[in-house]
């Protein structure tokens, strides 16, 4: 169905195709029309489904009806765990606003509050920002929260895992209590139940990661190789196959940096992403990565967060993530609105029980492949979806 039948302002849905989108995502269909109504929500969606444009749209809609009044007043806040996905979030807000006289800003820390000061008094009508500056502008009565109509937390499990739930509970309280409250996360685990209980009482659910967790759209293998050649295997990868672009994921911010040096000894250019870079850094590495210019990111778990880059088509896994849910998350970067997509793991044999929780996470087995050269002298062992116990095995076998 046409994102027309939600009964979307005309200016919405003239800017959302200019944009290419032609029909909603699954997480789009169920959420708009809760939100339309009025209703709390909290929702379970991954990464890569469309989740920005299931909230941002309706709030535009909803908004759109009337203007703020006072400056420093806001109408719709959009919490989230990272400074890159409250610029991606506002990127996307200006393009679906485009024809619409609505304003939004990105607040975060490790730049220049006065700009933002002044974004405030010249109007706002959606603020996306990061916990710990919020609290900082509200204390200095930068913004004030009279006015605010709906708030939404945004990847509400990373901001419970980086340890920002007082901060997230002091802007609850001072938050009007008859406001739309919506929460979106990739999963709903108990500390995610219990931030709504607290914050949402009677909110409508909806759960798709059950079922989208391992996406078809997504080719997933993994190369199984000792610890100690995955540098250079990941060299013979991207000159044997001339990789255009990848994203790779790795656990450390050292780790990154020892990385990228590794490849360029190699002749490969590649950049560390972490969250030891400044922000103006890694703003201009996320835009020369999205334009093309660099072609392979090494990025932590966290420093990725937000990342969105629209036809990223193959995500590496350098260290597998813990818990088995980032794993989700990272190779939700490719295959976005149903494009296609590859991801690649590198596992080693202290990684078994890592690969273990993702396998069973997904449901089923990730294809293993070898590369000539680089077969291991430290096999991985069976995975435990594939373990048969010894009373069962054929004894022909």
């Amino acid at each position: 169905m046409p994102f027309s039948t939600f009964g979307l302002n005309p200016a919405l849905v003239t800017a959302i195709s200019e944009l290419g989108y032609q029909k909603p995502t699954t997480i789009q269909t169920k959420a708009i029309p809760v939100i339309l109504q009025g209703k709390d929500l909290i929702a379970a969606a991954q990464t890569g489904t469309g989740k920005t444009a299931s909230f941002v749209l309706p709030i535009l809609h909803q908004l759109s009806q009337a203007q703020t009044q006072k400056k420093k007043r806001i109408r719709a806040l959009i919490l989230v765990p990272t400074r890159e996905l409250a610029i991606q979030v506002d990127e996307k807000i200006q393009q679906y606003a485009k024809h619409l006289p609505l304003t939004s800003l990105a607040m975060y820390g490790g730049v220049d509050e006065k700009a933002q000061k002044q974004a405030l008094i010249d109007g706002v009508d959606v603020l996306v920002a990061t916990p710990g500056r919020l609290l900082d502008m509200y204390g200095q009565r930068a913004v004030y929260f009279e006015e605010v109509e709906v708030m939404v937390m945004d990847e509400a499990d990373r901001m419970l895992d980086m340890g920002f739930i007082d901060d997230i509970n002091k802007i609850l309280d001072r938050l009007p209590s008859d406001i739309q409250h919506l929460l979106f996360s990739a999963t709903l685990s108990n500390k995610v139940r219990d931030l709504a209980k607290s914050a949402i009482p009677d909110p409508f659910e909806i759960s798709i990661a059950a079922n989208q967790a391992s996406k078809a759209n997504i080719e997933q293998w993994l190369i199984t190789v000792d610890k100690d050649k995955k540098s250079a295997l990941l060299s013979h990868l991207i000159k044997e196959n001339q990789w255009q672009q990848a994203l790779i994921f790795i656990e450390t911010k050292h780790g990154a940096a020892k990385l990228a040096a590794q490849l360029e000894k190699r002749g490969i250019e590649a950049e560390a992403f972490h969250s030891g870079r400044s922000q103006a850094i890694r703003t201009r590495l996320l835009e020369e990565f999205k334009a093309g210019k660099i072609r392979y990111l090494i990025a932590t778990g966290v420093g990725a967060r937000g990342i969105d880059i629209h036809e990223l088509t193959r995500v590496v896994n350098y260290d597998l993530p813990f818990p088995a849910d980032e794993y989700v998350h990272r190779i939700g970067r490719t295959g976005r609105a149903d494009a296609k997509g590859e991801a690649i793991s590198l596992v080693s044999k202290d990684n078994f029980k890592n690969l273990c929780m993702i396998e069973s996470r997904l449901g089923h087995l990730i294809e293993r492949r070898e590369v000539a050269g680089f077969e291991p002298k430290k096999p991985v062992p069976i995975s435990i979806l594939n373990y048969v116990p010894k009373h069962k095995r054929n004894p022909q076998q």
